[in-house]
């Protein structure tokens, strides 16, 4: 309640600018600048240049200069309200990944690791890829909540390729319904290169992630409008998937692209024969549109956007705009994991377990559902057309982060789930010791200790797991702990030891092999 006399707004908006200059203002001062609370934006993955803090940025800006520093009064009349929930919840750590300074750093190591993965090489069938550097390298990554970061050439454009495709099955969805497009394209994974000339017994493509489905998706997005139109379309659902950002377009890749596509050309002529496509259908348009879409271009940090956008379930974070329905994206996810890394997609979904798209530009993108978004672009493809240090990349990502969509059943302790905070997380491993500890489960705390869970961790009261098994009279887990752990005699909140636990609960054997071994060490 606002003290009399205060309007509510003015009192409210007061205590929102005094949390945010504290959690600012460092130890010793008593103003704080700017550049300041952007650092701190940046520390938790807001960007200076995102568009939900344009009026807090202008605010803070306009006739000053961006280290002006500013006492509390003159930063509260500056900071603009519209901006100021956001601003709090990155500061307190209450964005989806909370340490997002860790979660960077964990993922440039795994970014550095896969550089020295140099093998395979561009792909040559079409001219223009061909000419392309094979060292570029970049990985962005953007939160359901936009947080962001970028590594190496991130600045560089790249075409998607078949990147596009899960973006124009889920187009096609969005306007002409899922049973309509699954009267004319299969979801099932084919089992065959992407370019095979094959159809399922029904005698349509087999899915939109291989060229045939996505040919027959391409048929399917506003099929009665001038091609200009509906490339303007595509366009515009690339920019509010991206949170505003134009995507461009090489047009040289896509004359390339167009003169070296006899396989594609055989795959539209073999589906008009068997009467997959709706009725109507100009082929040659259709063909058109489908190159152009493959020619679109966009850096690292504009598909990581997009990808975020689909882990957010069709909403772009940067913008809280719906571009697809929450249906769709489940639809178009469920294809790329089963359907979506070419004749490698089997294997990528039981070893990596993420819903992913490549293309032969050297292009990946990740979606881990509410969380991320991942997008990678290295041009060396390995021998199934998938970029190598891509596939690196993205095996080493669940080997650290408990990314993978069955993860959670296996309850390794060695996967970080950077949801939680690193304080979350090491409350949790004491959690699970103190109480396998308690129970006297020398298997179960040996198993935590093999998924490298630390032995002398603490919970929240300071309680470790020889507190516990002290307390219990637990002789055998007594016994293992004193071989395993550092410390033998630490004191909880209320200043007790595991010795004093023992004595407390008459466990004296306890006690005394405690007071030996500490003896013994000292």
């Amino acid at each position: 309640m606002a003290p009399d006399g205060v309007n509510l707004e003015d009192h409210r908006r007061d205590s929102f600018s005094a949390q945010i200059f504290d959690a600012v203002v460092t130890s010793g001062k008593t103003t704080i600048s700017a550049d300041d609370l952007f650092a701190a934006l940046r520390k938790a993955g807001l960007k200076r240049s995102d568009r939900r803090l344009s009026e807090t940025r202008k605010a803070l800006e306009r006739d000053k200069a961006a280290s002006a520093e500013m006492d509390l009064e003159a930063f509260s009349k500056r900071l603009a309200p519209e901006n100021t929930a956001l601003i709090l919840r990155a500061l307190r750590g209450d964005l989806i990944i909370p340490d997002f300074a860790d979660y960077k750093h964990r993922m440039e190591n795994i970014f550095e690791y896969c550089r020295d993965f140099d093998g395979g090489g561009v792909a040559t069938y079409i001219p223009q890829l061909a000419r392309v550097n094979p060292e570029n390298y970049a990985v962005a990554a953007c939160t359901v909540d936009g947080q962001q970061f970028s590594f190496g050439d991130d600045d560089e454009s790249y075409c998607v390729q078949s990147t596009c495709k899960p973006i124009n099955y889920a187009i096609a969805l969005d306007g002409v319904g899922r049973h309509t497009v699954h009267r004319h394209v299969g979801r099932e994974p084919s089992g065959q290169s992407f370019n095979e000339l094959t159809l399922n017994d029904n005698g349509l493509p087999h899915n939109p992630m291989i060229n045939a489905g996505a040919i027959m998706c391409a048929s399917l997005i506003k099929p009665h409008h001038p091609l200009a139109d509906r490339f303007d379309h595509i366009m515009s659902i690339w920019r509010s998937l991206g949170g505003g950002r134009n995507a461009g377009f090489d047009n040289s890749v896509y004359l390339s692209e167009k003169a070296t596509a006899d396989r594609n050309f055989a795959l539209a002529y073999f589906m008009r024969e068997k009467g997959a496509f709706p009725a109507d259908t100009n082929i040659m348009e259709t063909l058109d549109f489908y190159f152009q879409c493959c020619s679109i271009t966009v850096d690292v940090r504009q598909m990581g956007v997009i990808a975020a956008t689909l882990a957010n379930g069709g909403v772009c974070p940067l913008t809280s705009q719906r571009v697809f329905q929450s249906e769709t994206v489940k639809d178009c996810l469920s294809l790329m994991y089963s359907c979506g890394m070419y004749d490698f997609s089997g294997e990528y979904a039981f070893t990596v377990g993420i819903p992913a798209k490549s293309g032969v530009s050297g292009a990946i993108f990740l979606v881990v559902p509410g969380v991320c978004g991942i997008a990678l672009w290295s041009p060396r493809l390995d021998r199934l057309g998938n970029s190598v240090r891509g596939i690196e990349f993205s095996k080493r990502l669940v080997e650290v982060f408990a990314f993978h969509t069955y993860a959670n059943m296996v309850n390794d302790h060695r996967l970080i789930d950077p949801r939680k905070s690193n304080v979350e997380r090491n409350r949790d491993e004491a959690a699970l010791l103190c109480a396998a500890a308690a129970r006297g489960d020398i298997g179960e705390v040996r198993r935590l200790v093999a998924a490298e869970a630390n032995l002398d961790a603490a919970d929240y009261d300071g309680r470790t797991p020889l507190h516990l098994a002290a307390s219990e009279g637990a002789e055998a887990m007594v016994d293992f702990l004193i071989e395993h752990c550092a410390c033998l005699d630490p004191v909880d909140r209320w200043g007790n030891t595991p010795i004093d636990d023992a004595k407390r609960r008459g466990a004296d054997t306890v006690a005394s092999k405690l007071e030996n071994a500490i003896g013994q060490r000292n």
